[in-house]
């Protein structure tokens, strides 16, 4: 397979295309094991006291949606999503938790609720949270899902602030999560963009993130975290080739230049602020942490190590079925790992909750500006 067809599997976060590997590993780990694991992954970030609450608003795609795409259609609302927590699919594209819940983590707040369940009645009441207007498969411009692009998903949080939903007092007290996790780049490659126009192309999709920080800040929010591009060379979808053992380094190698580019927008930002010393932009590097828990190396907190970090843990049991698949009489058509706490990806794309955590855990001295 060449390289421009590897490079179209990898840079789908919402699985629009099917996986073409079927063979689950199985873990080796003990239960004490898999119980610290356990501990460290969902351990309390403080008391959290409706005093001085900040207020999370996120922003983006699979890699911080926490339900907004539409059941069932989504897999995200199939099981075995959502098989560690809470036990069953809640929308996330996990087997538990994602990067929006570790952060909220980290501020002592609850996971914001979803703009879909905003008028929901159990909904009202946590709104003191936030609000996630994030949405599987989308990017900073239409994709191939039939969802709110970044661009919209702003449009949503500034309809509620003219409608007092949220206030302007709400917003300063709190802080914006975006993430692009590579579905504007997926789109190029299906429209059969050319190889010479991929750096033009990166260009405009990092602009146009400017863009969004700029107007998300614009609202009044005063710390806006935006992740880099995680290295999807990396991603099974495309390690799959090497049997989960090499990452393909001429995508990484325009990964690279994404973030590289997003850099030099966060520093064109910060440097337009009232207070150039206080980072109002903070950019959590996915890139590096994914590769320290790829590299099988110990994060700061809890020292996550994953057996096989490139292999999935959940995946169709052959190239016409994904994890979640099942058949016309309900069968299932995937497999998953024994202890989805010793794998750091989940499906073809997505890490697991330990995965997240571990990549929470790299990210600590960023959040630190928080």
């Amino acid at each position: 397979m060449d390289s421009k067809k590897l490079l179209s599997l990898s840079l789908l976060c919402f699985s629009l295309l099917p996986e073409l590997y079927g063979v689950v590993w199985v873990s080796a780990g003990g239960d004490a094991h898999r119980e610290q694991r356990r501990s460290q992954s969902l351990g309390g970030g403080g008391e959290l006291s409706d005093s001085n609450l900040r207020k999370m608003f996120v922003f983006g795609d699979s890699y911080v949606d926490t339900g907004n795409n539409r059941k069932p259609a989504a897999k995200s609302w199939q099981y075995p999503y959502g098989i560690t927590f809470p036990g069953k699919p809640t929308g996330r594209f996990s087997d538990g938790r994602v990067l929006t819940d570790y952060l909220a983590k980290y501020l002592k707040v609850k996971s914001p609720i979803p703009y879909k369940w905003r008028k929901v009645g159990f909904g009202l009441g946590q709104l003191k949270y936030g609000m996630n207007f994030a949405y599987g498969g989308t990017g900073v411009f239409d994709t191939f899902v039939m969802s709110p692009n970044m661009s919209t998903q702003i449009d949503f949080l500034q309809q509620l602030v003219g409608e007092s939903t949220f206030t302007g007092r709400d917003l300063l007290s709190s802080v914006a999560l975006v993430s692009l996790a590579g579905n504007d780049y997926s789109v190029y490659q299906a429209n059969n963009g050319s190889p010479q126009g991929w750096q033009p192309f990166i260009t405009k999709v990092v602009n146009q993130l400017e863009v969004n920080l700029r107007r998300i800040h614009g609202l009044g929010v005063p710390k806006i975290v935006v992740t880099a591009l995680e290295p999807l060379g990396c991603l099974p979808s495309t390690t799959f080739a090497s049997s989960f053992q090499q990452c393909n380094s001429t995508q990484n190698q325009l990964v690279n230049f994404h973030n590289l580019l997003l850099q030099q927008s966060v520093a064109k930002l910060n440097s337009e602020v009232k207070d150039p010393s206080a980072s109002t932009f903070i950019l959590l590097d996915l890139y590096s942490s994914f590769m320290a828990a790829l590299n099988n190396k110990a994060d700061q907190l809890g020292n996550v190590k994953f057996e096989n970090p490139m292999k999935p843990c959940c995946v169709g049991i052959s190239s016409e079925y994904a994890c979640g698949s099942v058949g016309a009489n309900g069968e299932k058509k995937y497999t998953i790992c024994e202890d989805p706490g010793a794998a750091f990806f989940w499906d073809e794309v997505h890490p697991t909750q330990y995965g997240w955590y571990a990549v929470y855990s790299a990210l600590q001295a960023s959040l630190k500006q928080l």
